[in-house]
Order: structure tokens, then sequence, then C-alpha cells
């Protein structure tokens, strides 16, 4: 078989990668994806639009991220060849715990006391239960229900919204766009973990925001595209929304200038909610590729119609 790496990595991070993949499919020709070049699958992550255009006899493009909608957006795609996103277990544990980290700080007052901390502050502030906060995950794929099983298992109300019916113990599941604005009126954290879509995006407006209950808190670790950001920095500037954990902008790296740096009800990750872990992605993705040269469906295959 016929493999590419192909996609926009530091030195270091391909190095990382390669080795992880040569181990998991030792068995495996690795080639240069040139156009015209024969590759059997290209192992992507990110790859520049145009990239993948001209390869002869490719059978499987497989993402080594998560997210897939700046690959979808790429329109010299090779027509009819599958697509398959990243879903690791590792990943999604690292995604829940920064979840759980978020609503935990949120729910403790624990950002209010770091600043208190900086303004040399000592004061107490309410504790509530965990059973008194309604937590709301936005998208109940794998990432979302890790996420979800997490918070409950700590106590919280958890409510979780999908684009379809799904059923979990322990988590209020509702779906469908009309049952979004009730869900967001009695959330008092919403966790964002939705794929980013033309159905998503832009999805947290001014009119969206204004559903949520005075003094809610929003933890966005899924795209920043989820986000209009004028839009979030109006409602935090006046007291609306108490606070917000962005992991993703729509510009990154976030630039100098932007004024989420040093908003005081803001908390910022440098997408770093979950980074892909080489080792155990590499597994996974050796077996859709042995899959695909089997002659069998890979798993996590993208639906072009809903965009992941």
């Amino acid at each position: 078989m016929k493999l590419a790496l192909v996609g926009q990595l530091g030195v270091a991070e391909r190095e990382t990668w390669e080795e992880a993949l040569r181990q998991a499919l030792p068995e495996a020709q690795w080639v240069e994806a040139a156009p015209g070049a024969e590759v059997d699958v290209a192992l992507v992550a990110n790859p520049p639009p145009g990239r993948l255009q001209g390869l002869r006899g490719l059978r499987l493009i497989q993402s080594l991220w998560a997210g897939v909608d700046r690959l979808l957006a790429d329109t010299t795609l090779p027509e009819g060849v599958p697509i398959a996103r990243m879903v690791d277990p590792a990943m999604n544990a690292a995604m829940a715990e920064t979840a759980l980290w978020a609503v935990l700080s949120l729910h403790r007052g624990f950002f209010d006391y770091a600043r208190q901390q900086r303004e040399g502050v000592w004061r107490q502030l309410p504790q509530r239960r965990a059973d008194e906060l309604r937590v709301t995950v936005l998208g109940l794929g794998e990432m979302g229900l890790t996420a979800a099983r997490r918070l409950v298992a700590m106590g919280y109300r958890v409510q979780g919204w999908s684009a379809r019916p799904r059923q979990e113990a322990g988590i209020e599941c509702v779906h469908g766009e009309d049952a979004l604005p009730g869900l967001l009126a009695r959330s008092d954290i919403v966790v964002n973990l939705l794929p980013l879509t033309a159905a998503t995006r832009g999805l947290f407006d001014a009119r969206r925001l204004a559903l949520l209950p005075e003094g809610a808190s929003l933890v966005n670790l899924a795209r920043g595209g989820h986000v209009v950001e004028a839009d979030l920095l109006a409602a935090l500037d006046s007291g609306r929304l108490r606070h917000a954990v962005l992991d993703v902008f729509q510009t990154e790296p976030l630039p100098a200038e932007s004024p989420f740096w040093n908003h005081p009800r803001v908390t910022l990750l440098p997408h770093a909610a979950a980074l892909t872990d080489a080792r155990s992605a590499a597994v996974i993705a050796a077996g859709n590729v042995r899959a695909v040269m089997a002659g069998e469906t890979p798993a996590h295959r993208v639906e072009f119609t809903r965009g992941y």
C-alpha cells in the first residue's frame, strides 16, 4: 500500500507523526503527494487547498484532526473519495477534562478568585452545589457525550442538544433547531462541542446570546466560527454574560490587538483544549487504512450532506 502524509506540520511535529505512523503501519510504502503520484491513502492534517489534487488511485482521505471543516472547504478535493474523521478516545478524554475544568472553575468561581489574587483582594464568594447548576452540552457526538458523562458523574444537571435524537442516562437530551432557544434559556453554563457546518456557523450571535439567562457563561471548545465575536464581546461588556472560556477564534493565532487577551471576563486557551495524540491517533488511522485496503468501509466516514 502507498501512503502519503500531507499537511501543515512543523518539523518536529511531522517527525512525531512519521514515527507513530510507521510504527502503526510497518507494511506501508510512504510516498510524496505530488501531482500524478499513485497514492492509496492520504493521511492529512489541514493540507493547503489543492494539495490532494491530481493524486492517482486515491481510495481514502484520513484526517488526523477531529474537525474537517477546513478540509471540506477545499473545492479541489478528488471527487468520490471517502473522507474519514479522526475519532480518538484519548482526544475525547482530553476534551472532557478541559470541559470539566472550565465548568468547575465557573461553578466555584475560580476565575474570579484568580482575578482577586491579581488585585490583592481576600474575599470568599458564594458557593453553590453542583446539582444547582444547569450545564448544557451542545453536540452529542463522541466528544460531547464523553464530556457530558463526566459532568454527570460530578453531579451537575446536564442537558444535551444534538441535530438528531439521542438518549443517554442522566442527561436531558433534546434535538432539532426548534428545541435550542428553550434549552439556552435554561442554561447556566453552555459548553459548545458542535461541528462547524453551514447550519452552525455564527450560532452564537446577539440573538442567541440574549436567550441565555443573565449571568450565564459560555465555554467554546469547538470552532471560532461558531461565535460572532463582536456580539460576544458586547454581551460580556454589558455584564449580561458572566464569563467566556474560549479555546478557538475566528483568526488563529489570536491577533495581538484582540480585546479577548485582556478582557476581565474571558479566559482563553491557544486552541489547546484537546491536542491530537499521535501515538493513539496513528493506531486509529491504521485501522481505517487496513479496512479500506481490504475493501471495507472506513469508520467515521464523513457525510458530505451534513458537513462532518
